[in-house]
C-alpha cells in the first residue's frame, strides 16, 4: 500500500471511532493531504430553539475536519489534538445537508493550525454559514492519544 493511500485509510479509520460524529450523522467524505471534508444531513434534533442548525454541531463538525486536516500531514506515530478555536458563525444553519472542510494553513513538527468552512446545501448553491481557525497540537509518544 502506498503512503499516500495509508494516510487515507488512517484518518478513515480514526474517524470511524468518532462516537460524535457518529451521533451527528456526519460522515467523512474527502480526505486529501492538508484537506478533510464531512459532510451530514439536517437533523431536526441538532437544532436550536429557531430551528436552525445549532453552534455547537457546527463547531463540532469543524473541529474535527481542522483537526483530520492536521492529522493528514502527520506520520502514523504521530497524532493531534485541538488546543484552541476560534468560530465565526456568518449564517443560520438552513439546509439539506452541511459540509465542512478543514484545510490545514501553517503546518508544523509542534503545532499545526488550520482553518475550516461549513456550508448549508439546498435548493441554489451552497451557502457558507461559518468559519473557524484552529491550532493543534502535535503529540509523540502519549499511547492513550495514539490514532
Amino acid at each position: 500500500m502506498s503512503d499516500e493511500a495509508d494516510f487515507r485509510d488512517r484518518i478513515r479509520a480514526s474517524f470511524a471511532r468518532q462516537k460524535a460524529m457518529a451521533t451527528i450523522g456526519a460522515d467523512i467524505t474527502r480526505v486529501e493531504h492538508g484537506s478533510v471534508e464531512i459532510e451530514m444531513p439536517f437533523n431536526e434534533k441538532l437544532t436550536q430553539q429557531h430551528g436552525i442548525l445549532h453552534a455547537g454541531i457546527i463547531s463540532a463538525a469543524l473541529d474535527t475536519a481542522c483537526g483530520y486536516a492536521a492529522y493528514s500531514v502527520l506520520d502514523d506515530e504521530a497524532s493531534i489534538l485541538t488546543i484552541e478555536f476560534k468560530v465565526n458563525l456568518l449564517s443560520p444553519g438552513r439546509g439539506e445537508r452541511f459540509l465542512f472542510r478543514g484545510d490545514v494553513t501553517k503546518p508544523g513538527s509542534t503545532i499545526i493550525v488550520a482553518d475550516g468552512r461549513a456550508y448549508a446545501i439546498g435548493d441554489g448553491p451552497a451557502k457558507l454559514i461559518a468559519s473557524m481557525t484552529g491550532t493543534m497540537m502535535v503529540m509523540r509518544g502519549r499511547e492513550e492519544y495514539h490514532g
